[in-house]
């Protein structure tokens, strides 16, 4: 997607809606859109409304069927929840072995992580039927209530401390991960943000400086927790749709070499994350190995055991207490060990194919002159693909160790419930892009 190619407003107007209106013949209103010129003149002249094709000749005698959304996208979807179900079971059937976790039966987070992918698929399915023009409507709120949340899990006797981090609120079937939250609302913020900032790219004051002040306040709610990791997904959802949308390339550069800056300062002057750092460096380093690069140490050889094919479903020693977190933060050394070198291949292809598929879509939009929508699935790209790159990255050890999960297969309901509701949207985005182009209304 070249710069060139983003469309603007016009002068003074201060932002846009998500498919600009002109009138049809009759009295109706639609969305107009590049993909029009392709249209016969006495089409295009006429502003006759065009009529909603379901099918398409193919050849003689045989039609097909146009699709109202994108199937493939949702069967990856389903494969990979699939199979995290699968690997959730597998990494958890032993724990009850655990005087830790004894008073649990050997379903209980199979059970809990299926009830979280049912009810995360409900809301996806009631989501899908929410316009888009709603969506960007409701983007400021939705940030809104993501900064209350952030600040209520801070409130004692109301965020749940779990391994001295302060980050969840208990809803009693679950408890609720407001950074998770926080994830989709700075998607929708960010895009409804650079709709109505789109006279002011060029200025960085006017385009940069309000978007900063509100990452850099999530980033003290975030770090008080503390989720460093969390911090690092929502700045690169932020700095990223920025640049998508249109930035200055010297200004967003100036804002990244910023973020570094203040990284650099945050490991600095705080041990923990320094003393991280170097056991990354050298895992195998004694002085390490049994403490802060422990879990980085089994993961290793979680993946050395598991060669090209696995140990076979089901047959990691690993997960047998020697590695912590093994079906959130390292579900994947779980699928290294049992399924080898082609379940990891495979899981990576998955999500590769899967960001690229968001961007495509985020890309249609914009050229149908849906701004706000093409930006969001953009958003929502870089979201799955950077967590999933981070995930992948600390289990493989080419990446300090974070507390991120694998999107879509780790255990977690907020997680998944957040991740399905994203998907859903950006589904729905989909779904009108098509319906557009097939000469229905968005």
């Amino acid at each position: 997607m070249t710069r060139s190619a983003m469309p603007r407003t016009g002068a003074g107007s201060g932002r846009r809606t998500d498919a600009p209106a002109v009138p049809l013949a009759g009295g109706d209103r639609r969305s107009t859109s590049s993909w029009q010129r392709f249209l016969p003149r006495s089409l295009r002249s006429s502003g006759a409304l065009l009529p909603v094709r379901d099918r398409i000749v193919a050849g003689p005698g045989s039609t097909v069927e146009l699709r109202g959304f994108d199937q493939t996208l949702v069967a990856v979807v389903v494969a990979l929840l699939a199979l995290g179900l699968v690997m959730v079971y597998s990494a958890t059937v032993a724990l009850p072995d655990n005087p830790k976790f004894r008073a649990y039966e050997a379903t209980f987070f199979v059970t809990r992580h299926l009830l979280y992918i049912g009810l995360g698929l409900a809301l996806a399915a009631v989501t899908t039927q929410i316009p888009m023009a709603t969506w960007e409507r409701l983007a400021r709120p939705v940030f809104a209530v993501a900064i209350v949340l952030l600040l209520l899990v801070l409130v004692p006797f109301i965020g749940k401390v779990v391994n001295n981090s302060r980050r969840w609120i208990p809803l009693g079937v679950l408890n609720f991960q407001p950074s998770e939250l926080a994830k989709v609302a700075i998607a929708m913020y960010a895009a409804s943000y650079m709709v109505r900032k789109m006279d002011a790219r060029e200025n960085f004051w006017r385009a940069v400086w309000p978007m900063g002040l509100a990452v850099l306040f999530l980033g003290v709610l975030l770090l008080r927790q503390p989720d460093m990791g969390a911090f690092i997904v929502i700045a690169t959802i932020a700095m990223g749709t920025l640049f998508l949308g249109g930035v200055n390339a010297r200004m967003f550069f100036v804002i990244a070499l910023i973020l570094v800056g203040s990284f650099s300062l945050i490991i600095a002057f705080d041990d923990l994350r320094r003393e991280r750092i170097l056991a990354y460096l050298d895992p195998w380093n004694p002085a390490y190995a049994q403490g802060k690069a422990y879990q980085l140490t089994h993961s290793l050889i979680a993946f050395g055991r598991g060669e090209w094919l696995g140990q076979g479903l089901g047959s990691s020693v690993e997960k047998l207490h020697y590695l912590p977190e093994a079906h959130t933060d390292f579900l994947l050394a779980v699928i290294g060990e049992e399924l080898g070198f082609v379940g990891v291949a495979a899981v990576i292809v998955g999500f590769f194919w899967l960001t690229r598929r968001l961007f495509v879509i985020g890309r249609q939009a914009i050229a149908l002159d849906r701004l706000f929508s093409g930006l969001y699935a953009q958003a929502i790209g870089l979201w799955f693909g950077a967590q999933a790159f981070i995930n992948i990255g600390v289990n493989l050890g080419v990446l300090p160790t974070k507390g991120l999960t694998l999107p879509l297969m780790s255990y977690g309901g907020s997680a998944l419930l957040m991740n399905l509701l994203a998907l859903a949207i950006v589904l729905r985005v989909d779904m009108e892009n098509r319906s557009l182009m097939r000469g229905g209304r968005g």
